[in-house]
């Protein structure tokens, strides 16, 4: 399958200059994509275009990975209806290393040249920015894009002189890369198509050269009709710091059926075959939900690891599935204590204090209650009954315990 026909398959085509969308299997091209540092790292959002990144990596194209030291002092104005508040020098650079440790991940170890738009933008004298750059740029086009006019309306909050010029900066970026390493091609998310012309333009009006964007679009999710990835608790992040790894197999793992197919399209490597019999299985019994727990190991995989992914098959399989505990070790035990209401209790307690201390039961009487019902579970295979109340050494897993309230309700105790 050629790079234009696996975009197009896995669903990477939005909008392009280019007049035929095979010139990009043809000889190495020079590309870069920019990447905005105003937040700490990527989401799941930033690693959709990053996907597409990497097959264009795999089929010989040399990649630029832009980290907008100088851009994200000002932040993307794009699609905001107010003007960003500024981050300092010091959070820039927090960020722009974090996520340039996230892309050798993401990019898996494939050969890519991280370059700094601030390298090239803190000795730029102003006069001379705005005789030799500023003068080739038309303020039709400038004053023609959408949030431009939505932030200039009658209703809109205004925009400042620094988030107006975004554009102006970000078309500069193109030139200079075009300038310096032959680059020609920038590839973006749909959001970003009206910043990344402004390069093209400029190239063409400064050098006389000709050069490209190709754009991918935003992952939309199917059921609710928003951008995939928002969620009640916030955006689903790489950094395990601010999403865990649990929470991220998790998102994965609960993703809507309808979209399941398109996300393993564009979120996993796997081949047109090995998704098309994922699918297969998928359709004759969606109960099993295969589709997702494919995708949701191959993304966790991706972006952890092997290791982290096989540790939580092991987790979600415990808890949701059919296999027990045992053979979970420690560490094993610790990641579920991150996740799980957790409580540590003496030697000598009960599965009353045990449902209390983790909250599955408002108080000792309505945990009698629950455990006459027979409605708990000690490592889930063993019902604890009234007569056998306290937690001994033999029900403990390497000196934990995992107590079912029925069957989604779930809390873990560690015994001192």
């Amino acid at each position: 399958m050629t790079l234009s026909e696996e975009l197009q398959w896995r669903g990477f085509i939005n909008q392009t200059t280019l007049s035929d969308i095979t010139k990009i299997d043809g000889a190495p091209i020079s590309f870069y994509f920019g990447v905005d540092p105003s937040g700490h790292g990527m989401q799941i959002g930033n690693l959709a275009a990053a996907m597409m990144v990497r097959h264009f990596m795999r089929h010989g194209h040399k990649a630029y990975v832009l980290i907008g030291g100088a851009t994200g002092m000002i932040g993307d104005p794009d699609g905001k209806k107010d003007e960003r508040n500024l981050k300092s020098l010091d959070e820039i650079e927090k960020n722009k290393a974090e996520i340039a440790r996230q892309y050798a991940v993401v990019l898996d170890g494939q050969e890519f040249t991280i370059v700094d738009n601030y390298d090239w933008f803190k000795d730029i004298q102003y006069l001379d920015f705005l005789r030799d750059v500023g003068k080739h740029v038309p303020m039709s086009a400038m004053l023609g894009r959408e949030f431009i006019q939505s932030r200039l309306g009658e209703h809109g909050s205004g925009i400042s002189y620094a988030e107006f010029s975004y554009a102006l900066i970000q078309g500069y970026d193109f030139l200079h890369l075009y300038r310096e390493h032959g680059v020609t091609l920038q590839l973006c998310g749909a959001d970003q198509w009206g910043n990344s012309i402004a390069g093209v333009d400029l190239i063409r009006r400064v050098e006389g050269g000709e050069a490209h964007v190709y754009s991918t679009p935003l992952v939309i999710n199917k059921s609710t009709g928003i951008k995939f990835g928002k969620t009640e608790g916030g955006a689903v992040w790489l950094d395990p710091n601010q999403t865990s790894i649990y929470s991220f197999y998790q998102f994965w793992l609960n993703v809507d059926d309808t979209g399941v197919g398109d996300y393993l399209k564009v979120y996993t490597e796997l081949r047109k075959d090995e998704i098309e019999s994922v699918m297969q299985k998928f359709a004759e019994n969606k109960a099993e939900r295969v589709a997702q727990k494919t995708l949701a190991y191959e993304v966790t995989k991706i972006v952890h690891g092997k290791d982290a992914a096989d540790t939580q098959v092991k987790i979600a399989d415990a808890l949701f599935g059919t296999r027990d505990f045992q053979g979970f070790t420690k560490s094993d035990f610790e990641t579920l204590s991150t996740e799980l209401p957790f409580a540590e209790l003496d030697g000598e307690s009960s599965y009353i204090d045990a449902l209390t201390q983790t909250n599955l039961a408002s108080s000792k009487t309505e945990a009698r209650r629950l455990i006459e019902q027979g409605a708990v579970s000690c490592n889930k295979f063993y019902e604890v009954s009234s007569s056998e109340l306290d937690i001994t050494k033999e029900n403990s897993l390497n000196g934990y315990v995992v107590v079912f309230k029925g069957k989604k309700h779930i809390g873990l105790v560690k015994i001192k």
